[in-house]
């Protein structure tokens, strides 16, 4: 009984990953914690950690509006991966209410996500990711988001600590 509670619960909690095949069932934390550890190495500036998460060929696409112009960034996880030990600023990214989907080796997770730099809010917006599974490893292949500096919701992650 307890169990199922619990299959229940992480079944309702995750949102679209009640639609996937039931072999995928067990991926759904791998695909979570290949995503935080993407959040975490960028707080980190780790550049290997990163490296193990990333798909060497992604793409990064932020969408932004500039002066009233939806305007897309596109750079590459080689670019990613320079800047980021360079970085002047500390940097964290919070996520909440994932919905992912995995078929067979791919998954996306679409999530609402706060950004703060140096400890004060940012931003918000989505976060689309695209993850690739080889040899047995998540990894993810492309990130596609939103950059919202205005008309943020409040997280209910509750202020950073």
């Amino acid at each position: 009984m307890r169990l199922a509670l619990v299959s229940l619960m992480l079944t309702l909690s995750l949102g679209g990953a009640n639609a996937q095949e039931p072999s995928a069932a067990g991926d759904v934390g791998a695909v979570l914690a290949t995503v935080q550890a993407f959040f975490d190495t960028m707080a980190e500036k780790d550049v290997n950690g990163a490296r193990l998460v990333l798909a060497p060929e992604g793409r990064f696409q932020s969408v932004r509006d500039v002066d009233g112009t939806p305007t897309v960034r596109t750079s590459t996880v080689e670019q990613y991966l320079k800047g980021l030990p360079t970085a002047k600023t500390a940097q964290r990214e919070r996520m909440w209410n994932p919905e992912i989907r995995i078929r067979g080796s791919i998954a996306s997770v679409w999530t609402p996500y706060d950004f703060w730099t140096d400890g004060k809010f940012s931003h918000c917006g989505i976060d689309a990711f695209t993850l690739v599974k080889s040899d047995r490893v998540w990894k993810i292949a492309g990130i596609t988001y939103t950059v919202e500096p205005r008309g943020c919701e409040p997280s209910p992650l509750g202020p950073l600590k």
